[in-house]
């Protein structure tokens, strides 16, 4: 799976000290799963693009687990995580670009709470439909398109598939921002995770989503698919959403998949 983040704001190498990756080098980082490479396909002082290439084993994301009791009897070997968006690239998100994700540059301290233009590439995304990058990313100001893909080229008329390219523009905000927003909602996307959900990603949900999942229209659905619909987490963390608010918590919405569906582990 592959995301870009493009900008034109000069010099557009600054780009660079934002995500404390060098753009005249490749650098690799150990994920769960795999590795993660960041390098940078263009660098010039008018425009500056750098890509987070995740790279998993499919082999390595099995090996260690017992038979899931889900699906096919082939479905640990022969599904999309190698390479669809989810919690793995989340994870390597966070893995190679926390330090921007937290606002934070040595170097250059005044510049992470610059607003850029900026235009995000991800190929690709797994989404319940077409209109869902749109209702989780136009709220925040972003411009989306989506590019659709075939179940089969050679056969037009079984449509399209539930796999996107998902590309997003923003005229003016912090890289900080933005790496928030994809570190959040691309799992939402996915519906998946691969690791056991506990009170601490709860809290991670509120840390990461303070200052705009409590406004954001699709919060309940953004909170229920993040914490894989387990109501213990999922009841008081939006409720914590809207403390200070004059809003009441909503009655729990009938959720696209079982109330009772279990994390699971890859």
């Amino acid at each position: 799976m592959l995301l870009t983040i493009t900008t034109t704001y000069q010099p557009a190498t600054d780009l660079g000290y934002l995500l404390h990756k060098n753009p005249a080098r490749l650098q690799s980082v150990e994920v769960a799963g795999g590795q993660a490479h960041v390098f940078y396909p263009e660098a010039t002082a008018e425009r500056c693009t750098a890509a987070l290439l995740l790279d998993l084993d499919p082999v390595g994301l099995v090996r260690g687990r017992g038979p899931s009791g889900e699906g096919f009897a082939l479905e640990q070997y022969v599904n999309d995580r190698p390479y669809v968006a989810s919690s793995f690239l989340s994870g390597a998100l966070s893995k190679a670009f926390g330090t921007a994700m937290n606002g934070t540059c040595k170097d250059r301290p005044d510049l992470p709470a610059q607003a850029l233009p900026l235009a995000v590439r991800v190929a690709v995304v797994s989404a319940p439909g077409p209109d869902w990058p749109r209702r989780l990313f136009e709220p925040l100001g972003y411009e989306v398109a989506i590019e659709t893909t075939p179940l089969d080229p050679t056969v037009p008329a079984w449509g399209d598939s539930r796999y996107y390219t998902l590309h997003l523009r923003h005229s003016g905000l912090r890289l900080q921002d933005v790496l928030t927003h994809l570190y959040v909602l691309l799992p939402v996307l996915d519906n998946d995770k691969h690791y056991y959900i506990g009170e601490n990603e709860a809290e991670k949900l509120l840390h990461r989503g303070a200052g705009w999942l409590p406004q954001h229209p699709e919060r309940g659905f953004i909170t229920r698919r993040y914490l894989r619909y387990l109501a213990a987490y999922v009841n008081p963390t939006l409720a914590r959403l809207l403390e200070g608010t004059e809003e009441e918590l909503p009655e729990p919405a009938a959720p696209d998949a079982p109330e009772t569906a279990r994390p699971r582990r890859a």
